[in-house]
């Protein structure tokens, strides 16, 4: 929705400046890719900043928790739900 967004705006200047058609349309094009690309940077940083503070908690809870039965099986689970690929075959 942003890069849609600078895309118009940038359409408007282009206008406004006198740019001719094309030279518009490439102007619009290239604030597109780079507004839609800053804002997929931030969300992938924003995404990876939650996942380490989820991992955290989580090795906090096993440790606290692993003197206890439920505690060590939900650590096993999680262990196992996160660990590597491994081919069955």
């Amino acid at each position: 929705m942003a890069g849609i967004a600078a895309m118009v705006l940038t359409y408007v200047l282009g206008t406004a400046m006198g740019l001719n058609n094309t030279a518009t349309f490439m102007s619009s094009c290239v604030a597109f890719v780079a507004v839609s690309l800053w804002t997929d940077s931030r969300i992938t940083r924003l995404r990876r900043r939650t996942a380490r503070g989820t991992a955290r908690d989580a090795a906090r809870e096993a440790a606290r928790g692993s003197g206890t039965e439920a505690g060590a099986e939900r650590a096993a689970e999680r262990t196992a739900e996160h660990g590597p690929y491994r081919d069955p075959s």
